[in-house]
């Protein structure tokens, strides 16, 4: 294991979020030191992470005790609390945490975030509702926005493809996205090549922007 992965990671809030993220980091190799004011939330994670406190993670002087400036990196899950979100990522920052991610409900809570100081501010809710969304088109089976414009998506293969070499399809010259994989059934993905073949029943693993996605999917 690398010593990067073995790197600690502060979680403070350990809800639905703060859980999935702090679960899988420790799957990942990484020492976990999870924080949160609410007793239950801390009994429930104290098998699963490496260490789990808890503390009122707004009050700096708490921080220090719990050895926070040792770490760089630091995830703030606090989406309810826009109070208490501000705060302690106000104090992580001040503390020297040159990697403090911070979850936001809301653009303007999310601009705050920002201006007090977080490196990365991240909208779940947002990310997932979006996510939803395109997967209620029948053709689209998987779909993952890495920002507004750009995104990779896993798709049934549309009909104006099928039968035809990749080259031939031309996908990028026609439609603005590139096929990076393909599964048929009852088979791992493979890579797509230019001489791959689209079959009817194929899914395609596609990248470009969204909007260009989104009509290719709906050809």
């Amino acid at each position: 294991m690398s010593a990067d992965k073995r790197k600690p990671v502060l979680v403070v809030g350990l809800g639905r979020f703060g859980s999935a993220v702090a679960t899988t980091l420790e799957r990942m190799g990484h020492e976990v030191l999870g924080v949160d004011v609410d007793g239950d939330s801390v009994r429930e994670h104290k098998d699963a992470l490496t260490q789990v406190v808890e503390a009122d993670a707004t009050e700096i002087d708490t921080l220090k005790q719990l050895g926070v400036a040792d770490f760089d990196t630091a995830i703030v899950a606090i989406g309810t609390n826009v109070e208490a979100s501000l705060l302690v990522v106000l104090a992580l920052v001040d503390m020297g945490l040159n990697n403090v991610w911070a979850k936001a409900n809301t653009d303007r809570h999310g601009r705050l975030l920002e201006r007090t100081g977080a490196h990365h501010v991240v909208f779940p809710e947002r990310k997932m509702g979006e996510r939803v969304a395109h997967l209620v088109n029948e053709r689209l089976l998987d779909f993952i926005a890495f920002d507004a414009e750009f995104a990779i998506a896993r798709l049934k293969a549309p009909e104006t493809v099928v039968g035809l070499p990749l080259m031939m399809s031309e996908c990028r010259k026609k439609f603005d996205v590139t096929v990076v994989g393909v599964k048929r059934a009852g088979e791992d993905f493979i890579h797509a090549v230019p001489d791959t073949i689209i079959f009817p029943d194929d899914e395609l693993v596609v990248s470009g922007r969204i909007r260009d996605i989104e009509k290719f999917a709906a050809i």
